[in-house]
Formats: structure tokens, sequence, C-alpha cells
């Protein structure tokens, strides 16, 4: 196994082609986004077509290059990214591999200024972040989709030309063998920032550039000698003494791969920055004036970046939907990138699959745009307030940054303002068309819109399901220990506290009612103000839609109706 994990499956290795002239889905990226919404459209039962501009990984060489490329990447996966790799059947495999870490501690000099844990209370499956080469997760993506007989995978395609037309869209594709062009219902654009199908209908991405520039790094050295015992944290320094002026972040990798950014300023010269004396001189300070450690290591990649934050005006343009950095840009602090594409798919998944199979009228995808776009502005703007505080451009705001990071070292207040990069959470879709409003009053945080929480459950083994994961243990004859993201189902689920009632089963949804005795912990009836005869109504994407003290029949049939745009 490579550093950065096994390399996707030979394109040899993938099924024949589908030719047929018209297509229901194409999805264009074969990056954790594309991959993402594919995979989850095959298990909802939709062929996709998924094109990659990239060539097949059928040597060495070629498998280097593409590790090299992405390397620069994504390495942090946020728990409710995890959660969504669960469904799609690849969740284990991300945790077992990956670096689980929930502390950070940011730095002022060289003065340690405060420690946050980004998941303090027990209750969940997943970790809050694991960090992992961008590389891998596409690996083990690609290798669940090779798994799925409704996906196939074109490598070394590149979309030339793309034409609207009504009621689809034509493409042409530069293939191995030529220029072909194919006509689908649906194209989903996933290729990335620099998308060619956006520049082939002539939209673009709007925002502000920041005149920075980064020098990012993978190092390899031993975890036990840069941190005792191998521990993963996230460590920030601003103005640190062995890079004066400027910020220093510090990731653990699987592997004994390190990542570090070093800010640099927009003056700095980027072939001269990433010479292999220069990148050793800056890591070496790094360990051994912050970290107080003389440690062998090796240079792995290093590249040097600058970055915007900006998106597109709109998401959808009649049959063509854009999604992940086709469609929204983010600064790499806070780990928004990949995370928030994953998200879309997750949300456009079902929406797309309800409307292939004729449950859903096509302004469905309308709400995606709502949600998504909404999602993406949050992100963009936790994502510039962190660049701002990151990389002060006055000396006003130069003095106000550094007087918080003091007072930040004695009070509560003043940590709540420190922003060395705002970590990925799921966005709240508060305001989404697919809600239905309270009527009931509720405590706590699971209100229409909100993201699922998981929590900890003791099933019988009577009329049990298969997840897509291990179920994690049995707990005495007849039980056993599971969590409620794992038993919700993939369509909508109506969470029911006690004995459902008759009139339950006449709805097109499932049903996951509760005794006592599963919420054993109490985590449920803390997070979801559960009492016995409360229901929740979940979307395929495990948000909450809707919540009633005492649900009816009529009441969460039009609630359903509601969250599947009808």
């Amino acid at each position: 196994m490579s550093p950065t994990g096994p390399s996707p499956p030979r394109a040899a290795a993938l099924r024949g082609a589908d030719r047929r002239a018209r297509h229901a889905v194409v999805v264009v990226g074969a990056g954790p986004v594309g991959l993402s919404l594919a995979i989850d459209l095959a298990q909802r039962g939709q062929r996709v077509v998924l094109l990659d501009r990239n060539p097949s990984l059928a040597s060495d060489a070629d498998r280097a290059l593409v590790l090299a490329r992405q390397s620069s990447r994504a390495i942090c996966f946020a728990k409710r990214t995890l959660e969504i790799f669960d469904r799609l059947g690849v969740g284990n495999a991300m945790v077992e591999h990956g670096v689980r870490w929930q502390r950070g501690k940011v730095f002022f000099g060289n003065a340690p200024v405060y420690t946050f844990d980004l998941l303090p209370e027990d209750g969940h499956e997943r970790p809050a972040f694991v960090n992992l080469p961008q590389s891998f997760v596409e690996a083990r993506l690609v290798e669940r989709a090779c798994e799925l007989p409704l996906i196939d995978l074109r490598w070394g395609h590149r979309v030339s030309a793309v034409e609207r037309q009504p009621g689809g869209v034509r493409i042409e594709v530069d293939t191995p063998e030529g220029i072909r062009a194919l006509q689908t219902d649906w194209l989903v654009a996933c290729d990335g920032s620099r998308s060619a199908v956006r520049a082939a209908i002539g939209e673009e991405a709007s925002g502000r550039v920041f005149r920075d520039r980064f020098l990012i790094v993978d190092v390899k050295m031993r975890a036990g000698d840069v941190f005792p015992g191998g521990v993963a944290e996230r460590w920030f320094w601003f103005d640190p003494p062995f890079h004066r002026g400027q910020s220093v972040l510090l990731h653990r990798q699987p592997d004994d791969i390190w990542r570090i950014d070093f800010q640099l300023g927009w003056d700095a010269d980027p072939e001269a920055e990433k010479a292999p004396e220069r990148i050793a001189a800056r890591v070496r300070a790094l360990l051994r004036h912050g970290l107080g450690r003389d440690v062998d290591f090796s240079l792995v990649w290093a590249s040097v970046y600058t970055f915007a934050c900006q998106r597109m005006a709109r998401f959808r343009h009649q049959r063509i939907v854009f999604a992940g950095d086709a469609a929204h840009g983010v600064s790499p602090f806070g780990a928004r990138g990949a995370n928030s594409g994953v998200q879309d798919a997750d949300n456009l998944g079902w929406k797309l699959a309800a409307v292939l199979r004729g449950q859903a009228p096509e302004s469905l995808i309308d709400s995606y745009c709502v949600e998504r776009e909404a999602a993406a502005d949050e992100n963009i703007l936790h994502s510039t307030r962190s660049t701002d505080f990151i990389t002060p451009k006055s000396e006003v705001s130069r003095l106000f940054r550094d007087a918080v990071l003091d007072l930040a070292r004695e009070h509560d207040f003043a940590r709540r303002l420190v922003n060395s990069g705002r970590l990925s959470t799921p966005t709240v879709l508060r305001d989404s068309p697919l809600n239905t409003p309270d009527v009931d009053a509720f405590e706590g945080a699971m209100h229409p819109g909100a993201p699922t929480a998981d929590a900890p459950l003791q099933m019988g083994r009577q009329g049990e399901h298969e997840g897509q994961g291990d179920e994690g243990g049995h707990d005495g004859p007849g039980v056993r220990a599971s969590w409620l993201l794992r038993e919700a189902a993939p369509g909508f689920t109506l969470l029911f506290a006690g004995e459902a009632p008759a009139w339950a089963a006449t709805l097109r949804l499932e049903v996951l009612a509760l005794p006592r005795t599963a919420d054993a912990q109490g985590w449920l009836a803390r997070r979801y103000d559960l009492r016995p005869g409360n229901a929740y109504l979940l979307r395929p994407d495990q948000h909450v839609c809707a919540r009633w003290r005492l649900p009816t029949a009529a009441g969460v049939r039009a609630a359903l109706e509601r969250a599947q745009g009808r």
C-alpha cells in the first residue's frame, strides 16, 4: 500500500460502457462529489454515466501523476461527510484508515492561547473529523462504484461542448476513440473549480480573490517523534517566532504523513518557495522552535497556492445542475470544500432519483438550488471571516486580531472571536421550502431543516434491517447495539417514540418505532426532546423536515407531500 492508500482499479476492470443513444443522467467529474452522487443514484436504482477527463490508472506512472496531483487536495473529512459515506457503503473504510481527531490548539507567537474540542459529548458513532488524503477517499469511492452495475465510469473523457435542449442536454466528449456525442436528460457538473461544463455554457463564478500565497507541504516523519504517543491534533500558530508575521498550520495524516501550511504573503515568489532546500529550512524551523524537536523528515510533495471565495449565481441552468467546486469555492481554512461538495451530492441525489422515477415534480430540483446556494453563502461567509482574521490586510485589523489573541488566553468571550478556520459543520436548512413549520413546542436543535443528530440505540433482533456497515456489537440476548442514522431508511423515515399507530402503515415511507428501552442511554430523548407519542419526519438525506407532539395521518401525509415538492 502506498502512503496515500491503494490505487483505484484499472480501467480494464470496469464493466463495458453503456453505448445507448440517450442517458437519464450524466455526471461529469469523478472526484469525491461526482463519485458520491453517482453511487447514491445507483443505490436508488438509477443508471448513471460518470465521465472523468483523467486517464485510466492503468500504470504506476499514471498513478504516481494522479496521486501527486491530488496531494494538495482535501484531507479533513467531517462527521457529517462520514455519515454520508456510511450510506454509500464506504464509511468504515474511511474511518479505519483515517486519523481521528477532535481537539485543536491555537498559539500566538509560541505560547498556547487555548484548546478546543469539536465533539465534547459522547453518543456519536463517528468522530468529529478524520484526516485522509483525497486520493484514498477517491480510491474507495471508485471501488464502490465498480460494485454497482448501474454506474458506467469512463476515464479519459473530457467534455468539449454543451448544448442545452428542450428536455435535456447534448454534450460532445473528447474520448480516447475520438469525439463522441451524448444525449442526456440531466447533466450534473461536478468537475471542479475550472469546470469545463460551466465554461461551455458561458457561466462564471464570482466573488472575492484573496491576495495572499500559501505554501502547502506534505512531509513524512514518524508520528511518535512529532507528538508524544502520536496524538492527533490540529495545531495553528499566529505569528510564531519561526515564521514571523505569518501563520502556520500542522495536521497529521495516515501513514506518517503530515500536512503543513505556511502563509507566505502576496509578494512571495511561488517558484522560489518550492525549492526543496527552502522548504526543508521552514519545516526544520517549525520542528525545532515550534515543537522543540529535531526530527528526521522527508519531503513528499509541495505547492504554492492562492484562493478565492466565490460561487455561481444559480446552480441550475435548465437540465444542467452544478455541485461542489464547480458551483462554489472557499478558502482551505475550515475544511469546507470537499465536505460541502459531498453534502451537495447528498442533497441532490434523492431529489433527482425521485424526479426520474416520476415520484416528484421537476421543480423539486429547484429546492436543491435554494438549499445549497444558501449553504454556499454560509460557507463563504465563514471562510471569508476566517481568512480575514488569519491574514489581516491593514494595521488596524492586525491590532484587533492580536488583541483578541492576547485576551483569549484568559477570557472565554475572546476565544469565541478567534478564527483560525472555523471548521466545517453541516448547514441547517431553516428556510427550505420542503420544511413543515412547527406547530408544537420542542426544546433542542432538531427543528425542521436540521441535520439528523445520531444517537446510540438498543434494538430488538426481530425485524431488524441490514445496515451498510458494522452494527457495532451486541448487548444481551435478543438485543443489538445500533445507531439512529443506521436504522433510518434510505427514503423518508417516520421516527416514532413508542408503538406506531395503525395509520402509519398506510403511508409511503418507512416507520422506525422505538420503544423507551431503545434509548437506554437517553441521548435520543435529550437531543430530540422526544416523549412517548412524538414523531419526527426525516428526509432521505437525513435532515429533519417535520415534527409533532401528536402526529396525525393527515399531518404526516401533508408534510411528506411538501417534502417531495408537491
